[in-house]
């Protein structure tokens, strides 16, 4: 299946590079350049691409403001940060609104690669920067449950089971495999997961996930 894919960046050296980096993968369709986010909202309604890779400071409208646009309209849309700014500033608002993978401009051509491919399957990709901030949060957070103000108890097994999958990178269709549920009902308890913790996107339940001991070697699925 080909990955259809809008680049969105202010400046035209970098949408010429990533067009050069892309187009000659089979299994990618660059269907439009962006160079703000007003446009990146304008190409995303016409061309409904599966991927953005998006910039964060543009013109006109920002790349926190297009996403969480382009989301709206088109939940189904997996949205990129690729962005000079490689901080907390922007990683977490980014993530507020809803990007699923975020990354610095100064990442190999093989991890954006990677990247576009993994969340096209629905995983979370991330550079190594921010995957530590991310890590590194949900390791102090253990010390304080204020950070998650809706406590864990009121989960159901079934419901820490899709938790822990989604942490693992698992999309809804690989979730809904492992445990002989429809696609639907995955939907459904990711959706209640995100009422009952309070996390606005799959990235912020993953965090709670590692908080919680659900993920990377922690509380195994299969065994409730």
């Amino acid at each position: 299946m080909t990955t259809r894919l809008l680049v969105v960046d202010d400046q035209p050296l970098v949408r010429a590079g990533l067009r050069m980096l892309f187009t000659p993968q089979p299994d990618v369709e660059v269907v439009g350049e962006a160079a703000n986010g007003r446009e990146a909202v304008q190409l995303a309604e016409r061309h409904q691409p599966d991927v953005v890779l998006m910039d964060l400071r543009m013109p006109i409208l920002d790349g926190i403001g297009a996403t969480r646009e382009i989301l709206a309209r088109r939940p189904s849309t997996r949205v990129i940060v690729l962005t000079t700014f490689d901080d907390d500033e922007h990683l977490y608002p980014a993530l507020s609104a809803g990007a699923c993978g975020f990354f610095a401009k100064d990442a190999v051509p093989e991890e954006l690669l990677a990247a576009v491919s993994q969340a096209a399957r629905g995983r979370l990709p991330f550079g190594q920067g921010a995957l530590d901030r991310l890590v590194r949060q949900a390791v102090d957070s253990r010390a304080s449950s204020a950070r998650h103000p809706q406590p864990a108890d009121n989960l159901t097994p079934r419901e820490r089971q899709v938790l822990a999958l989604l942490a693992d990178g698992l999309s809804n269709a690989e979730i809904a495999l492992r445990l002989h549920l429809g696609v639907t009902t995955v939907k459904t308890h990711i959706a209640g997961l995100m009422t009952k913790t309070g996390c606005a996107n799959r990235v912020q339940l993953a965090v709670l996930a590692v908080h919680l001991g659900l993920a990377a070697g922690g509380e195994n699925p299969e065994h409730h």
